[in-house]
């Protein structure tokens, strides 16, 4: 793994440093500061090789944090480890720059000596770092070491949490990826998706989630009914052996929020709120947009703060607009309008009318056409791939009841419409 961990200001000069095995020569960190440091170039990549050594880093404000290894090493768990030890860090400092490194060293050494053993990761979950290690962790007196520092459940290191109220709050959350053409043909369309949750519990309690999991229905003979979900990714609490062999979820939560799980979902769908937009010259005087905006979703569904946001070019002057419904904002400094509907019901159409002048002066002002109109909404009690939790079973010794709470809310994630302009001889004017 890595032989040693050391941070650089900007200018290249050592300000930190750990060697776990075998010390990196001095010429072939100076060959490193060249290669990345004096040679600013964009297409560096974050993995690199000086002489024998393997080197990666990451860079963070005004520092880098760099690994290097003598032998070839797995970079993607390098640099997990790097960014893990710059949330540990900012756990600690809030701000992570040159200045908290000065100022806080020798607690820098206990935590890199606790984080890394021999090269290896080991202890990298901040709120147990932070029982056992604080600002007064080098003062002399006794001290009861947490459990979760021996290693039994590090990121609930506590086993003696009281609430009055034991409650678990999950939030799935699903964001729309689309592109779709000037003509209106979907060229890409993806689900990314979050279970958001804050637990409220007491002591050490075992939660059971089901999801309507495609693997698991067939498994029990409802296979229609569930969900196909790609590149599914647990919080560390989750025992990944018993969801391997049965789809079953189970863990003991960390107290307070966090992300549990993330996943995919390639799916062909229609767009929630389709736009359709006419874009239409008349010379060199004047343009106009016509838009029409029809959410798909159901009626009972009701989609908040959608904002259509359609670009212009950018010398475009003297706008006008119209709308069946909500208001629209003529955005200069951005060269676009936006078409803002609080509110957007299901099955429901609005359609907008707008228009500017233009320069009789010919320019290049067609640079705007290779941009996209951007759409931005929140349904909330809806999900586009048909996720559900099934159940949330809370078990502790105690025996107490506990509340569990779901929410389901979808977004807009990068939701885009390409443009194309047609060219009309006669000049308009918007009525």
């Amino acid at each position: 793994m890595a032989s040693s961990i050391f941070f650089l200001d900007r200018r290249g000069k050592e300000l930190i440093g750990r060697t776990y095995r075998g010390r990196v020569p001095q010429r072939v960190k100076d060959g490193f500061r060249k290669s990345v440091i004096d040679t600013p170039d964009d297409t560096l990549k974050p993995v690199l090789q000086v002489e024998k050594y393997h080197f990666c880093y990451i860079q963070h404000e005004d520092i880098y944090i760099v690994a290097a290894a003598e032998k070839n090493v797995n970079a993607m768990v390098v640099l997990k480890f790097l960014y893990t030890l710059i949330d540990v860090l900012k756990e600690y400092f809030k701000s992570l720059e040159e200045e908290s490194i000065k100022d806080n060293f020798v607690l820098i050494y206990e935590l890199l000596d606790e984080m890394m053993d021999y090269g290896y990761p080991q202890t990298t979950d901040a709120k147990g770092l932070i029982e056992f290690i604080n600002q007064e962790a080098n003062q002399v007196k006794p001290k009861e070491i947490p459990p979760g520092v021996t290693g039994a459940c590090p990121w609930r290191p506590n086993p003696n949490i009281k609430y009055k109220k034991n409650e678990v709050f999950l939030d799935v959350i699903e964001m729309t990826n689309l592109l779709i053409a000037a003509n209106g043909t979907v060229l890409h369309s993806e689900i990314t998706g979050k279970i958001y949750m804050k637990v409220l519990l007491s002591g050490m309690p075992e939660l059971k989630l089901g999801l309507n999991d495609k693997v698991l229905m067939e498994a029990k003979g409802r296979g229609r009914s569930g969900v196909e979900m790609d590149d599914v990714r647990f919080h560390q609490c989750v025992r990944l052996s018993r969801f391997e062999a049965n789809r079953a979820i189970a863990f003991v939560p960390p107290d307070g929020s966090f992300d549990f799980m993330t996943y995919r979902i390639e799916k062909k769908m229609r767009p929630l709120i389709w736009v359709d937009c006419q874009i239409l010259r008349y010379g060199r005087s004047r343009i106009e947009y016509v838009l029409k905006a029809k959410s798909s979703y159901r009626r009972r569904n009701v989609a908040n703060n959608v904002v259509i946001d359609v670009p212009v070019p950018f010398d475009a002057d003297s706008p006008s607009f119209k709308t069946s419904y909500g208001k629209v904002k003529y955005q200069a400094e951005k060269s676009s309008f936006a078409w803002v509907i609080d509110q957007f019901p299901g099955q429901k159409q609005y359609l907008l009318r707008g228009a500017f002048g233009l320069p009789s002066i010919e320019g290049d002002d067609d640079d705007f056409v290779a941009r996209s109109i951007e759409v931005r909404y929140e349904i909330p009690y809806f999900t586009v791939s048909g996720i559900k939790v099934r159940y949330l079973k809370i078990t502790e010794k105690s025996g107490y009841k506990a509340l569990p709470w779901v929410r389901y809310i979808t977004r807009a994630g990068k939701y885009q419409i390409r443009i194309e302009v047609v060219e009309k001889e006669k000049k308009s004017e918007l009525k």
